[in-house]
């Protein structure tokens, strides 16, 4: 490997390699659907989210956890009255998400591929390890990756962490993500650069301002644009 500014590349999975968060969108209003009898549709979005918020504690990041906050939102707006039959259909919900084909972002193959002769590659992603492992293997990007880190969450000690141990340290890596908050900022704290590719939904968890003065804060508005950029950089 030639001598580069950068060593390592990190790359998000969810909504940056592969679609997700409209899949959740899809499960949130099949569930108001299922509870519309006892409450309107944005008052039981408003208190599924706030049971996501308590349970990122107790179940982290992922489907399980999603589908939990789902149930307990469901004995919530019912009074504890929510019938079995929906408690049965909310679980078949969170199984489909789980069992949802793999549907890749444009550009990422190719990119990916261009990279992986120059730089060491890593997944760094939340969620669950089997649900990620699952969507990793179908998505045939595999191979492209020198390591994957499947996080319970992502600061700024993860990537310090993950770059030192792949690669030449966080001040010769980047870090690239749909997500400001998990994947830029931190990414950016711990040294490195961060690119932020906006996907055209984000989980409002996800949401804080963009580090626009940080001289490590780079935007490009879809993967195709990554290996110009880091051209420049180089």
């Amino acid at each position: 490997m030639t001598t580069r500014t950068l060593t390592t590349i990190g790359f998000d999975a969810d909504d940056t390699l592969w679609q997700n968060e409209q899949y959740y969108r899809l499960t949130e209003a099949h569930f108001t659907d299922l509870l519309a009898e006892f409450a309107d549709g944005p008052k039981i979005s408003e208190r599924l989210l706030e049971a996501e918020k308590r349970n990122l504690r107790h179940y982290g990041f992922g489907i399980k956890g999603f589908t939990l906050s789902m149930i307990e939102t469901a004995i919530e707006i019912t009074e504890g009255k929510v019938p079995g039959d929906i408690i049965a259909r909310i679980l078949d919900t969170g199984r489909d998400l789980l069992s949802h084909p793999v549907e890749t972002l444009p550009h990422v193959r190719e990119t990916l591929e261009a990279l992986a002769e120059h730089y060491l590659l890593v997944m760094i992603t939340k969620g669950d390890l089997f649900d990620q492992e699952r969507k990793l293997a179908q998505s045939g990007l595999g191979d492209f990756f020198h390591a994957v880190e499947i996080v319970s969450d992502k600061t700024a000690v993860t990537y310090r962490r993950v770059f030192s141990k792949i690669g030449g340290g966080p001040e010769r890596a980047m870090m690239v993500g749909n997500s400001l908050k998990s994947d830029i900022v931190p990414a950016i704290a711990a040294g490195s650069y961060g690119v932020f590719v906006p996907h055209e939904l984000t989980w409002v968890l996800e949401h804080v301002d963009e580090p626009k003065d940080a001289p490590r804060f780079r935007k490009i508005p879809h993967l195709g644009e990554l290996r110009g950029l880091i051209d420049g950089l180089e």
